[in-house]
């Protein structure tokens, strides 16, 4: 058996890379603390911050042997091949090729998990018992996330010789299936399952804090290039391309997400700045090493414009998605995994998993279209059918919804005894409920 060889440069990387991807969790809880009402803040940012901490307790014990230990069934990993990492060593590691180290490997792994996790907080805020939500979290990791993530990354049935066999390999660089349509059709269903908020489209509900929207954009825009160009486990030319067409892709995607919104409303915004920025991230977080540069240009263009009017679907189907996880990362993830069929292509690239075929355009036919919407419906299907099972059963033992006082008074007040902005009412409000 060939012995692990070190290779410093891309442990260097992946080690920043890891800390890049493990920073969006806090920028989401900006990005997401901004677009709710004052009295919701620190509740909101709370589920972020209580997603690192469950999911990587999990990770460490099962969570990164449940995806990437030995298969069973082609749907998880044997959780007990490293359970707590016992027994791993460097030539267990996913990244062994490139030359980085097990534990590096688990821990880059580790803060995709968790993104995931928190991503799906924004469609249930305002409403939610933060001690349900952290149920909830340690359970959806384990039943669905661990599993899905196996079945694309982990040798299940979702990669390469498995449903899709017949057709291609599905292509998902750095998790478009895995993160974005997974959160994204959890938060649809629990925002259906646990019901809407008090007064939803009958009062106003707008962002307390914009500028706190811009800077979690602004993370998340930081520490997505560790998100995709990581997901080279090495520095070079893909980490490179990925990079290339990180940067692209989003800047297009806020473009044409500020178009979409100026044409239909009348306006530019910040918070649809801040909105496009996630969508072309999202959207070319699947392809990032898959397309080229007229590629991720067009993915970003297509996804910025259908999330800006994906975002009002809520209102017309009446389902209380609060910060529009639906409308940005379930549609965005879809439009980014599915589009790789169209504009996928191994010319000029370095990286293309055995078996895939170019896209459409490209002189690939519609093979590896076919391949890709297999794949974007079955983890649509494993995902809201499992999410849906577990939604219920704790809807029926733990409940979700805080009391309606305590949620027209204000969440965080109610449920951490605290208020973000220290007014003399709050400040009184605080000294009463201690």
């Amino acid at each position: 058996m060939e012995e692990f060889a070190l290779d410093s440069g891309n442990t260097a990387w992946m080690l920043t890379s890891a800390s890049l991807v493990l920073l969006m969790t806090p920028g989401v809880a900006f990005f997401y603390g901004g677009m709710v009402r004052g009295k919701s803040v620190l509740n909101m940012m709370m589920m972020s911050f209580g997603a690192i901490g469950a999911v990587g307790l999990i990770w460490v014990l099962y969570g990164y042997s449940g995806v990437f230990g030995s298969d069973v069934g082609g749907l998880f990993g044997n959780p007990f091949d490293w359970f707590g990492l016992a027994g791993m060593t460097d030539n267990d590691s996913l990244m062994f090729a490139s030359g980085v180290p097990a534990l590096v490997a688990v821990g880059y792994q580790a803060t995709f998990a968790i993104i995931t996790v928190a991503l799906i907080s924004g469609s249930i805020a305002d409403r939610t018992k933060f001690g349900t939500w952290m149920t909830f979290v340690a359970v959806w990791v384990t039943l669905v996330y661990i599993p899905l993530a196996h079945m694309v990354w982990g040798g299940g049935l979702l990669g390469a010789d498995g449903l899709t066999d017949f057709l291609s390999t599905p292509i998902d660089f750095a998790g478009g299936t895995v993160v974005h349509i997974n959160a994204g059709i959890a938060g649809l269903v629990l925002a259906i399952v646990i019901g809407k908020r008090k007064g939803f489209a009958k009062e106003p509900m707008r962002p307390h804090n914009l500028p706190f929207v811009m800077l979690g954009a602004a993370l998340l825009w930081f520490g997505w290039f560790g998100f995709n160009a990581g997901s080279e486990f090495g520095a070079d030319g893909v980490s490179g391309r990925a990079w290339l067409n990180t940067m692209v892709a989003t800047c297009v995607a806020m473009l044409a997400w500020l178009v979409t919104e100026k044409i239909r409303d009348g306006h530019a915004t910040s918070l649809g700045a801040a909105s496009g920025v996630v969508a072309g991230l999202v959207a070319i977080t699947p392809a990032a090493a898959a397309v080229d540069t007229i590629g991720a240009i067009f993915i970003g263009l297509i996804a910025g414009a259908l999330c800006a009017l994906a975002v009002g679907l809520k209102y017309k189907f009446g389902y209380d998605d609060s910060l529009d996880v639906v409308g940005v990362h379930l549609v965005g993830g879809v439009v980014g995994t599915v589009l790789i069929g169209l504009f996928a292509t191994d010319k000029n690239s370095a990286w293309y998993p055995d078996g895939a075929q170019n896209g459409l355009f490209y002189g690939g036919g519609l093979t590896q279209l076919g391949t890709q919407v297999i794949v974007a419906l079955a983890s649509i299907v494993f995902s809201g059918v499992v999410t849906y099972i577990i939604a219920v059963i704790i809807k029926r033992t733990l409940g979700w919804r805080v009391s309606e006082e305590a949620e027209v008074g204000g969440i965080d007040l109610a449920v951490h005894g605290e208020t973000a902005y220290e007014t003399l009412g709050g400040a009184r409000m605080v000294t009463e409920v201690k």
